[in-house]
């Protein structure tokens, strides 16, 4: 007999976890070190060819650039509009509450396919945009919006806008009023409430939305094949060409690999800058 029998309910998701997670990474791992294969997609032999490849070619460093900096300007961005959004939301009561909820939740309700091929009609040179920028007068003739990094980033801010606006919009509402009130009653300005008390409280939230909008950013697949094209190179279109385009296994799962690696170093160095900020709001 186990001794805790409360353990038994962890069963299945550690299966879970070990069976779509550990073992796919593990596969990866191993294929990423596995020689090209002649008439199959890998050989038998092991070879560390694939990494020299990507460290030695300055254009894989660029593509893993591009792809780091866009998913963090896209974080950027997402943290900017979010926060007022959230902020209206923790305040929001009855319907009003019920009717911000389901706006912020609209991109998720529409197929990645549909959402992207919309904006390829709104970016389109005889499209809404610039025939409004014309008609506004900002722009005297139309401008090539699609396939350009802008509209990249501009479509996943559209779709990981709500990752960002619900950790921060609970962690709003858990702030206390009292605090609030307490601060103002000493002769504290609603600047410095806010910087002093409000933000500080409110970094539960924001910590997990930044990194969950950053990781899903980073592997982006559909929204910058289809709104970069051929003119602006990402990795995760560059892994998803190697596995199902050129068939070249072992080099893009060297490629995914490195772009995880990476990913989970900048993780890791905001995860080491902010630990201070996070134990002093848990405070």
């Amino acid at each position: 007999m186990m001794r805790n029998p409360k353990l038994l309910l962890a069963i299945p998701a550690i299966a879970l976890i070990f069976v779509f997670m550990i073992l796919p990474i593990t596969n990866i791992f191993e294929m990423s070190f596995r020689t090209p294969g002649q008439s199959e997609p890998f050989g038998d032999d092991y070879t560390m060819m694939h990494y020299d490849r990507i460290l030695g070619d300055a254009y894989y460093w660029g593509v893993l650039g591009r792809s780091l900096l866009t998913a963090g300007v896209v974080t950027l961005l997402c943290l900017i509009v979010s926060y007022p959004i959230a902020w209206h939301m923790s305040k929001a009561k009855g319907l009003k509450a019920v009717f911000l909820y389901a706006c912020i939740a609209s991109p998720l309700m529409t197929g990645v396919l549909v959402r992207n091929f919309g904006w390829m009609i709104a970016a389109a040179l005889n499209g809404p945009l610039n025939e409004t920028l014309m008609a506004l007068g900002l722009i005297e003739r139309p401008l090539r919006m699609l396939f350009t990094q802008g509209l990249v980033i501009l479509a996943l801010v559209h779709v990981f806008v709500p990752f960002m606006v619900l950790p921060i919009n609970n962690a709003l509402r858990n702030i206390s009023p009292t605090l609030i009130e307490a601060a103002s009653s000493m002769g504290a300005t609603r600047r410095e409430v806010f910087r002093d008390i409000i933000l500080p409280l409110s970094f539960p939230g924001i910590y997990p939305g930044m990194i969950l909008v950053y990781v899903l950013a980073v592997a982006a697949y559909v929204t910058p094949a289809l709104l970069g094209g051929q003119m602006v190179s990402y990795m995760p279109t560059l892994i998803i060409g190697e596995l199902t385009g050129t068939f070249q296994w072992p080099f893009g799962s060297a490629l995914a690999i490195v772009l995880s690696l990476s990913t989970i170093l900048v993780v890791g160095v905001f995860t080491a800058l902010t630990a201070r900020l996070m134990e002093w709001s848990k405070a």
